[in-house]
């Protein structure tokens, strides 16, 4: 937003014992749906649920380290900066900050 301020405030999201390693999650938070993905190495990360190539929910789609694949046309989407790693998609999506604080998980996402 050009000229807008915005500003994120972490929310509790889960717990880590409730992300699968490799299994993306889905999540609404604040009105943002967000697909959560705890990696094997143990990195959690947050990401638009929706593939910017299609309309569909990218917390269907499979993880492979840290990347995760629309089901519906297998664009791959790289979890540390949202952007496409394979065609179709050309769009970024968006990534979230995420905390861990001991066993929960804490997103932000845009307030205003």
């Amino acid at each position: 937003m050009t000229g807008d301020a915005v500003t994120a405030d972490f929310v509790r999201v889960c717990s880590l014992g409730e992300l699968a390693e490799g299994e993306p999650a889905r999540a609404d938070i604040g009105g943002y749906e967000v697909a959560l993905v705890r990696t094997e190495t143990g990195e959690v990360f947050a990401v638009d649920d929706t593939c910017s190539h299609a309309n569909v929910s990218l917390s269907e789609g499979e993880v492979d380290g840290c990347t995760i694949e629309c089901w519906l046309h297998g664009s791959r989407f790289d979890l540390r900066t949202g952007h496409p790693d394979s065609l179709p998609a050309i769009a970024p999506i968006a990534t979230y900050p995420v905390k861990i604080d001991g066993d929960d998980v804490f997103v932000a996402v845009p307030t205003s």
